[in-house]
């Protein structure tokens, strides 16, 4: 205990050293009264804080959970109710000296230290030319995060370059940090994105940034993160998160449109599913004036359809000679001259199918004459009168343009309501007819009232695109009261098939092979026939639509009348309840929720969605709610996208079977892993909508990019249900995804190492070896202290000790065991080694698998007979 003297106080020289003890045995709650008893001690509370701090940040610089940060969160809880320890009641050359040492503290890698010296000395206050020397010092002495972080907090932002400050961060893999740098100022967001897209033109090298920053030491990771494909994609995010116009980033526009050729042509010419005259007009939308874009639609043509068809668009777009490859030119000139008589029509194309679409897919059981097009205010009152009758039942969809690299959300061209009998189809493209007040309040009627039965499959999207399309709902949300959404309810049907199926673990997709998904699935289950989906991309803002469309769009939302009566008469047959409103997530509520921005609506999501909960539907848009028995982490198999790498290594080290992509692979790799393994696509941003077309629905999961990797993982978790135990952790391989370990003692390790020259004298343990060699998936013992017996048993499948070839050192998967990584200095206080069969790669206990249950400890499961818990560990 600190000796308090009345004359001359505590001296904080004395206190740190105390503290200290306390802190190397760990006893905290005396450490944090003896800091308080120390504190009211000293005779210079603020002077002797900072003698503290800087004793500290010496034995124990840039270590997390330090005894400063406790230090510094006690000297706060102490000043409560003190306000005579305070800089103003010193004098102004005396609070110049302490702002100065406490300014010097922050040079130290410790964000956290920022917020509670700002506050107790006042730096905001601080001579603004002093603060920016200050940051020119940490960024020449490579502080860059240190620098941009305090800049940030003091609003320094207007007198420091932001190219010096932002660019060595996003080299670096900080980009959110250079986001918050710049954001709430609308000329450094617009730089920021400039930047970014200027990375993202075809000439442009990371050599050049390189060679500008040479301090930076860039990693092969780094490296291969400042690439268009990755950039583009942070760029159109930063485009929406800061409410930026896409004009600002033509090279990642034009990469996006890029991508969409791409995905049309497969759509067209390797998928079959696209008609002639669909797909021609999203290429002419997609490809516009575009020298760039015509030229590398003329190359695409070649390789997927031949000279003539690329010699043909090059004449409908009079690309201009020097743009044309030389085949293309000679094929052109075996042309016609291109015309198009404007008096030539085709004939009107028939309302009924011929027989064999009749017998193949689902039939609209009403007539033309009953399919309205609503476009006048006497159509409208019709279809209120019929529609928006209190207890109706109404089937509800809507159709937009896909739009192929475009930024902006998607705006309704089209509503379909379909009540027994009738469907009526509103025409949002009329514009004196969608913006009367009239079609807003009739929208605002039908989705208010509770009394009406509204249908839909997936609604997310739906609302998602309404509240879009009118800026009414902006100022004045829209209510959202009696919604049934089937898909959380065919999600259901799903899991209650798979619980019928005799045998074998609980598998996570919902459908067997890539043929119908989503509501086309449901339908052909539930009714016998799948929808006819060929003109789901059409042009749904062109008029007047075609007669496919309008049986198409009519279809679509009259079906789910049939499948909503179809299993209300039966339930019992699908797993489901009697009231099909009360199946798990089934309704949604109040939409306002949908509304709240993104950081209000994460904390005020609720954990799981009940039915009639008001907040329902933000949830629903967020995610739909995965019930069922819990899953063990092995039985999950997924396929994580290359924006989630980070959330695929936490995935692997929980026990996921995790797959991922390189950076370089395209997205389509996911959804071919996916169908051809049985896996669950994980992914964020635009190549959800492309990636879920292509795999069964409940086989692709959509996560916020914005989140920390830690969070998507929890997340996941939640999403599948996973009981996480601690024999969980690390039970695959984190290198190679294996989850076959073999073990080896510590003597073992020793003769081989011996026998190959590794090995030649005995060495004493290396003094900070935990913080050397760490490795990345084990847990640890403390330097000097061997760790006899291991507790570490993970759910893997271990291999004998005969599968190491004693000779080659290699196992019967042809890899190699990685000898040479072992460091010689473990050897005294490791007794058992871990080695992937798969790969080769040595592993033994470290505190990573501590930190491990800590970071997961929210969503670990620990039995009273588990040999192994978070507090033996």
């Amino acid at each position: 205990m600190v000796d308090i003297s009345q004359d001359r106080g505590v001296d904080p020289a004395d206190l740190r050293d105390h503290l200290l003890e306390l802190w190397a045995k760990r006893e905290l709650s005396q450490l944090r009264a003896e800091a308080r008893r120390g504190f009211s001690g000293l005779q210079d509370p603020l002077s002797g804080l900072l003698c503290i701090l800087e004793g500290c940040l010496e034995l124990q610089r840039a270590k997390a959970n330090s005894l400063s940060q406790c230090v510094l969160a006690e000297f706060q809880i102490w000043r409560q109710g003190r306000p005579q320890v305070c800089l103003q009641q010193e004098q102004a050359g005396r609070a110049r000296e302490l702002q100065l040492r406490a300014l010097g503290l922050l040079s130290d890698p410790q964000p956290s230290f920022i917020d509670p010296l700002l506050d107790v000395y006042h730096l905001h206050c601080l001579d603004r030319g002093l603060l920016l020397a200050h940051m020119r010092k940490l960024q020449a002495a490579g502080c860059h995060r240190e620098a941009v972080l305090l800049s940030t907090k003091l609003e320094l932002q207007a007198d420091l370059d932001v190219e010096e400050m932002c660019v060595p961060l996003i080299l670096q893999d900080k980009l959110q940090l250079a986001e918050s740098y710049v954001r709430g100022h609308r000329h450094l967001e617009e730089w920021l994105v400039k930047l970014l897209d200027s990375w993202c033109h075809p000439d442009f090298s990371v050599a050049q940034l390189e060679r500008r920053y040479p301090d930076l030491c860039l990693s092969q990771h780094q490296a291969q993160r400042i690439q268009p494909k990755i950039l583009s994609k942070q760029v159109f995010r930063l485009m929406q998160q800061f409410n930026l116009d896409s004009a600002l980033c033509p090279n990642s526009v034009t990469k996006r449109k890029l991508d969409s050729l791409k995905f049309l042509m497969y759509k067209k010419f390797i998928e079959k599913t696209m008609s002639e005259e669909n797909w021609s007009d999203h290429v002419e939308a997609t490809v516009g004036d575009s020298p760039a874009l015509q030229a590398r639609l003329l190359e695409l043509l070649v390789k997927y359809s031949g000279l003539k068809t690329a010699a043909w668009w090059s004449l409908h777009h009079g690309v201009p000679k020097e743009n044309v490859p030389p085949e293309v030119w000679e094929a052109q000139q075996s042309l016609p001259p291109p015309h198009r008589s404007e008096d030539a029509c085709l004939s009107p194309e028939p309302w009924d199918l011929p027989g064999t679409e009749r017998d193949r897919y689902y039939q609209l059981p009403v007539s033309k004459e009953h399919v309205h097009f609503v476009n006048t205010l006497e159509l409208l009152d019709l279809c209120r009168e019929v529609a928006l009758q209190p207890g109706s039942l109404v089937g509800v969809d809507m159709e937009w343009r896909a739009r192929f690299g475009c930024v902006a959300p998607q705006k309704v061209a089209l509503i379909q309501l379909a009540t027994p009998g009738h469907v009526f189809l509103l025409d949002l493209c009329a514009a004196d007819f969608s913006r009367h007040l009239s079609m807003v309040q009739a929208v605002r009627q039908l989705f208010a009232d509770p009394s009406i039965l509204k249908l839909g499959y997936s609604m997310s999207g739906d609302l998602s695109s309404l509240l879009a399309t009118w800026s009414e709902f902006v100022d004045e949300p829209l209510k959202v009261d009696g919604v049934l959404d089937l898909l959380p309810i065919h999600k259901q049907i799903q899991r209650s098939y798979r619980g019928s199926l005799a045998g074998g673990p609980r598998e996570v997709d919902v459908m067997e092979g890539a043929g119908e998904k989503g509501l086309s699935l449901l339908v052909k289950q539930v009714l016998g026939k799948p929808l006819n989906k060929a003109e789901q991309l059409s042009n749904w803002e062109r008029r007047p639509l075609r007669n496919s469309q309008l049986r198409y769009a009519a279809n679509d939302a009259y079906c789910l009348l049939d499948v909503y009566l179809a299993l209300s008469q039966e339930p019992a047959r699908y797993g489901l309840p009697a009231n099909l409103c009360c199946a798990p997530a089934g309704q949604a509520g109040n939409c306002k929720e949908a509304k709240k921005p993104r950081e209000k609506r994460k904390q005020a999501r609720p954990p799981r969605v009940t039915p009639g909960d008001p907040g329902a539907v933000g949830s629903v848009l967020a995610s739909a709610v995965q019930l069922g028995p819990p899953m063990e982490p092995r039985q999950l198999r997924v396929v994580c996208d290359n924006m989630l790498q980070g959330l695929g290594r936490y995935l692997r080290c929980l026990g996921v079977d995790v797959l991922m992509l390189e950076n370089t692979d395209d997205h389509r790799v996911a959804a071919k892993l996916a169908r051809a393994e049985g896996r669950v696509i994980l992914t964020c941003g635009q190549p959800y909508q492309t990636l879920k077309s292509q795999v069964g629905e409940g086989r692709c999961l959509l996560l916020d990019c914005s989140e920390k990797a830690r969070d998507q993982a929890v997340r996941v978790l939640r999403h599948f249900r996973i009981r996480l135990t601690p024999d969980d952790i690390f039970s695959r391989c984190q290198a190679c995804n294996g989850d076959q370990y073999m073990k080896l003692p510590r003597e073992e390790m020793a003769r081989m190492l011996k026998e190959r020259g590794l090995m030649e004298e005995q060495l004493e343990p290396a003094e900070d070896w935990e913080e050397e060699y760490e490795p990345s998936n084990l847990p640890a013992t403390s330097p000097g202290r061997e760790r006899v017996s291991t507790r570490y048993a993970p759910h893997c499948r271990w291999a004998p000790a005969s599968d190491l070839d004693p000779d080659t050192l290699t196992f019967p998967s042809g890899a190699q065991l990685q000898i040479h990584t072992v460091p010689v200095g473990l050897l005294s206080n490791v007794a058992l080694f871990f080695i992937c069969t798969t790969c080769g790669k040595v592993f033994w206990e470290g505190s990573h698998f501590d930190r491990v249950l800590n970071q997961f400890q929210e969503v670990l499961s620990i039995s009273e007979d588990s040999g192994t818990s978070s507090g033996s560990i």
